[in-house]
């Protein structure tokens, strides 16, 4: 049963990379996958004999010995915490891109635009590459993906131009993520799990997860595809902008940077810090949109929107609802492999089979070449299984350089695939990214700055 399950995640997973070859959007075989995958371990729950705990991250070996009851009421209980921790993700998400529509209702991202004065697509990408690393680390990389890629949408209106930036961004924001506690999911784990702690993070991870976004940027400012200048449409300049513009930007943004603030100071969820922050956005948004301003607008169709709907309303019709489904498929999918223990099993075959090749790690003597793996995995698969597998599998002490090799790893491979990172699965929504397309220009970008972020942590971690 358990390759049976493994083959579905496999062809799900060829549909979603194949989405433009056989025309079905990737949101559909997403969700097709993560349903058959469940049904069939409830179908076949008899047949396991482990089963992976992932509210305790323990592998569980006495599975088979319990009843076909306990054993569906487990199966119940796992699919109930992913379903949860997934949906943390998705209303945190929702919200993230709820806020950003209401800055764009009020042509907030103008304010920005107008900031950034040069025309050059090499200075614009060193920009974004810089606000990508440092913007991520604040709010993490997930929103700062999505208020990048947003004002980038109201900058430049090439898509084909677009969608390069956007793969550099996913790179920057990754990199960014990997050494902030709240940068990214992963790293927020071993932080909340007590492997990491923020000072030693910021020493062990700063300079490698800087090079590894100024590799890949330095070499793509050498590209073709970022030569010249933007060219820019004056039409853009005609339309009447909201007075409220700059306020609802950095009111949005203000709420957005304020949700780790929140999470530190409650020690609640994230999700619960941007739902506040999006009631203090909504409340000022319906206030200004009640006074008369001048807006802009695309066209009469779009005029009337705004004129008769709330801009909580329009911007909820606005947000991109086939990702959010998307990542909910993708990620219950990789629940249900991580669930019947195959990814920990994963995990622990590389930690036994793999030759212990280059410097080994101070304590256990794990091979720097399987951490290196595992960051491969987490483009293949998802990082946060693979993450949540070594939490069970390594026993080593807080601080130690495994756990941030692992943060270091697991946070920025996923930029190797385009579907390997929260970031990457939200651009490839918003933007329509093609997988292929990502491979063939971006992924070698990432593999490179991975590599060189390696070799400076492996020289790091020998000074501290």
């Amino acid at each position: 049963m358990e390759t049976v399950i493994i083959l579905v995640f496999v062809l799900g997973y060829l549909a979603i990379t194949l989405e433009h070859n056989i025309k079905i959007d990737k949101l559909i075989p997403a969700l097709v996958m993560m349903a058959i995958s469940w049904a069939l371990i409830s179908l076949g729950i008899d047949n396991f004999t482990q089963w992976f705990d992932s509210a305790t991250h323990n592998l569980m070996d006495n599975f088979g010995l319990l009843g076909h009851e306990e054993k569906m009421h487990m199966m119940e209980e796992t699919l109930l915490h992913h379903l949860g921790k997934t949906s943390e993700i998705l209303v945190f998400l929702l919200g993230a891109m709820t806020i950003v529509e209401i800055i764009d209702y009020f042509d907030g991202f103008s304010t920005i635009k107008g900031f950034i004065k040069t025309k050059s697509k090499r200075k614009i990408l060193w920009i974004f590459g810089f606000l990508a690393f440092f913007l991520s680390a604040i709010i993490d990389n997930l929103t700062a993906t999505i208020v990048l890629i947003s004002i980038l949408q109201k900058l430049i209106h090439d898509r084909d131009v677009r969608i390069w930036y956007a793969g550099l961004i996913i790179i920057a924001a990754n990199a960014g993520g990997a050494w902030s506690p709240i940068g990214d999911v992963t790293t927020t784990m071993l932080w909340i799990g007590k492997k990491v702690t923020t000072g030693h993070l910021f020493v062990y991870l700063f300079l490698p997860s800087l090079v590894c976004m100024l590799v890949p940027t330095f070499i793509a400012s050498l590209l073709p595809a970022f030569k010249g200048k933007i060219e820019s449409e004056e039409k853009d300049n005609d339309k009447p902008k909201s007075k409220y513009s700059a306020i609802m930007l950095y009111l949005g943004l203000g709420g957005i940077v304020s949700v780790p603030i929140f999470k530190t100071v409650t020690h609640l969820p994230p999700y619960v810090g941007m739902m506040l922050a999006l009631g203090v956005v909504a409340i000022f948004a319906e206030i200004y949109s009640n006074t008369k301003f001048s807006m802009s607008s695309h066209d009469s169709v779009e005029s009337d929107a705004h004129a008769h709907h709330s801009p909580v309303h329009y911007s909820l019709s606005k947000i991109e609802l086939p990702s959010i489904l998307f990542f909910l498929g993708i990620l219950m999918a990789v629940a249900a492999l991580e669930s019947l223990g195959i990814l920990f099993g994963f995990a622990g075959t590389l930690q036994e089979t793999m030759p212990m090749l280059g410097t080994e790690l101070h304590h256990g003597g794990v091979s720097d070449l399987v951490v290196l793996l595992l960051g491969v995995g987490s483009a293949v698969i998802d990082n946060v299984p693979l993450v949540a597998a070594s939490l069970g599998m390594f026993t080593e002490p807080i601080d130690n350089e495994l756990w941030h090799f692992i943060a270091y790893s697991a946070g920025t491979g996923g930029s190797m695939l385009i579907i390997g990172s929260a970031a990457g699965v939200v651009a490839m929504g918003m933007e329509k990214i093609d997988f292929f397309w990502y491979i063939k220009k971006i992924s070698w970008l990432a593999l490179l700055g991975f590599l060189a972020g390696s070799v400076v942590f492996m020289f790091t971690r020998t000074i501290f």
